[in-house]
């Protein structure tokens, strides 16, 4: 199913973007992230994300991102659930160098975050993601063609509270900016089939 992108709302608005009925461009602007303490022990939460709300226990959805002209460290553009400061999850590709760029995620839990990654070649410029939602649990997924997906990480969120908010963002955390495209937006029922396998614990 293909929604009406103007039913999105941001999570601070950027200052320079454009939308249709079927694109959003966004200019990032400079030092503009989301990263929550681990590791690094600093927190940015600034980055512009545009999000849609659904009470829908199950569902995928999946947007196509280019991003032809990142060219500094950690430019990045992708797909998000964002419920406030200490909460989110998000994919990327971030750009590191000429040679290689990072395809990851990233899972906020109660103001901790965590960052899993793997190598892909910077000559990549365009990536699909499939976010689906099974109660609490969420399931990333990413293509290069929009047709053959690869799982990412299967997560828990502890906010998850009924009714959550999802869509795409922007940032470049360093001096550098950037236009990051967003197509092919879909929402529709969950791809993620029920678990077939061992049956859950009894609590």
């Amino acid at each position: 199913m293909i929604f009406d992108l103007k039913n999105f709302k941001w999570v601070r608005e950027p200052k320079k973007w454009k939308l249709d009925n079927k694109s959003l461009e966004i200019i990032t602007e400079p030092n503009t992230d989301l990263w929550q303490r681990t590791y690094y022990h600093f927190r940015n939460d600034n980055a512009p994300c545009f999000q849609l709300s659904t009470a829908k226990p199950y569902f995928s959805f999946t947007v196509k991102t280019s991003f032809l002209d990142a060219k500094h460290r950690f430019d990045q553009c992708g797909v998000i659930v964002y419920m406030d400061s200490d909460n989110w999850i998000k994919a990327s590709v971030e750009y590191e160098n000429e040679e290689y760029q990072h395809l990851g995620s990233v899972v906020t839990n109660n103001g901790y975050s965590d960052w899993a990654t793997t190598t892909i070649d910077s000559s990549i410029k365009e990536m699909w993601y499939r976010l689906s939602r099974r109660e609490d649990d969420f399931k990333i997924e990413s293509s290069t063609d929009g047709i053959n997906f690869r799982q990412m990480r299967i997560c828990h969120f502890y906010k998850e509270s009924g009714e959550i908010y999802f869509g795409v963002y922007a940032a470049s955390p360093e001096s550098s900016s950037f236009k990051a495209c967003f197509t092919d937006f879909n929402f529709g029922p969950c791809m993620w089939l029920k678990h077939n396998g061992q049956k859950p614990d009894d609590n």
